[in-house]
């Protein structure tokens, strides 16, 4: 574009450390609260049903789903990104504090917690398109998939963080007293903030666009721009294909995400509290993978490279639905785990791949379109299979067949992959 600031061959390293450590910052929110804690506590302690729960996460899938196309390609004709992130983290932030008052009060109702609890998951979820969108800003396409992988490898760093740091406020110690998982609410969102303020004052917009050549779609408009974004994807080969690939993997992967902790708990007898020593261990080997996982992008290209990550998610969920007991868990837990970081890893680098710089937030916005989409599904069906089969096969069986299941979808992910021209590894 006329005017745009070009592309620097490799951004300042504070800006480039900054940008990954956002990762660090919003895995901490995920890993507190859409993995460990809220769903458990919210189901066992509370006594919500499977089905409220993943309404709650659909409803917040579908909000993504409409805005994320829209949020991306305004970000692309303005070339702002960062207020985006920005505005959207702060969104999150004062959801999830408003957790807390009402996790202390015992009346508090389940539906004020599923509504707070959705408009922070919404805010997260929308900040991931703007925030990858900066990725071909900071580095040369050969070492995109290095610094993606790098941050994604710090993000799990985040999370082991994130759950040590607030480990104290839920379970007791270093002289504070146990509150239990909803005491978990509040130091999420502040650690959340606290590491994302680099991000906020270090990095900045590199490829704006003058105001007389901006055309900022109208919110009105947002159909005919999902409309225009699938049509235009098709100039771009494998693009589309991409994109319903990652449909289904992120429906395996997001429910996986929601429930894993819940399946721990309900079927193998994961003690109170003994989630958190589960997730950080099981952490180590997704920073391992997402490490792996971005070097290989660039070595080998991303799609062979997303290929062996899906590969290693099929085996390691058939293995936690088949495991008798916790110590079968780990094992398909280290395997999930090491394939969970290489997802993020190569997603990022195909994308750019296969669509040009200057649209990566329009069709980073088509790629959160589809896991929003995959997100309102997932859950619904495994509290379809669980709630619903428990009374007649049992509820241990009902859970075990709802990771089986994931294992299926990862399976018909990975056959569309294949598809992908492979050219894009070599480019």
């Amino acid at each position: 574009m006329t005017g745009a600031v070009p592309n620097p061959v490799r951004a300042p390293l504070r800006e480039r450390a900054s940008w990954a450590l956002y990762d660090f910052a919003n895995t901490i929110f995920s890993m507190n609260i859409v993995t460990l804690y809220f769903a458990v506590w919210l189901v066992t302690e509370r006594g919500a049903s499977n089905t409220a729960y993943s309404i709650a996460t659909s409803l917040s899938s579908a909000a993504v789903l409409l805005a994320a196309p829209w949020v991306g390609a305004v970000s692309d004709a303005t070339g702002r990104r960062k207020p985006w992130v920005v505005g959207l983290t702060l969104a999150c932030v004062a959801a999830t504090l408003a957790l807390s008052p009402l996790a202390r009060n015992p009346a508090g109702g389940i539906v004020a917690l599923l509504a707070f609890f959705a408009i922070a998951n919404t805010a997260y979820q929308l900040a991931l398109t703007p925030y990858n969108a900066m990725l071909p800003d900071l580095v040369p396409p050969a070492e995109q998939g290095r610094l993606s992988g790098l941050g994604t490898a710090v993000g799990y760093a985040g999370s082991i963080a994130g759950v040590l740091l607030v480990a104290p406020f839920v379970t007791g110690g270093l002289g504070i007293r146990a509150g239990g998982r909803g005491a978990s609410f509040a130091p999420t969102a502040l650690l959340f903030l606290v590491f994302a303020l680099p991000l906020f004052l270090f990095c900045r917009d590199r490829r704006l666009v003058p105001p007389g050549e901006r055309r900022r779609p109208r919110l009105s408009a947002l159909f005919a721009e999902l409309a225009a974004a699938f049509r235009d994807a098709r100039r771009h080969p494998g693009l589309l294909r991409f994109v319903v690939s990652s449909y289904f993997y992120q429906d395996a992967l997001g429910t996986a995400i929601s429930f894993m902790a819940l399946y721990a708990v309900a079927v193998l007898g994961l003690p109170a509290g003994g989630e958190i020593r589960l997730f950080v261990t099981l952490t180590v080997p997704a920073m391992i993978g997402a490490w792996i996982a971005g070097r290989a992008c660039d070595r080998f290209g991303p799609r062979r490279t997303l290929a062996g990550v899906l590969v290693g998610w099929i085996v390691g969920l058939a293995v936690v639905a088949a495991a008798p007991s916790l110590n079968g868990f780990w094992v398909g837990g280290v395997i999930v785990g090491l394939a969970f970081g290489g997802i993020w890893s190569a997603e990022r680098p195909l994308m750019l791949r296969l669509a040009p710089p200057e649209e990566s937030g329009r069709y980073f916005g088509l790629l959160a379109l589809s896991a929003r989409a995959a997100a309102i599904v997932g859950p619904l069906v495994w509290a379809a299979i669980v709630d619903g089969l428990s009374p007649s096969i049992g509820r241990n069986a009902a859970y075990r067949l709802a990771v089986a299941s994931l294992a299926v979808i990862m399976t018909a992910a990975l056959v569309l992959l294949l598809g992908v021209p492979r050219r894009v590894d070599t480019a």
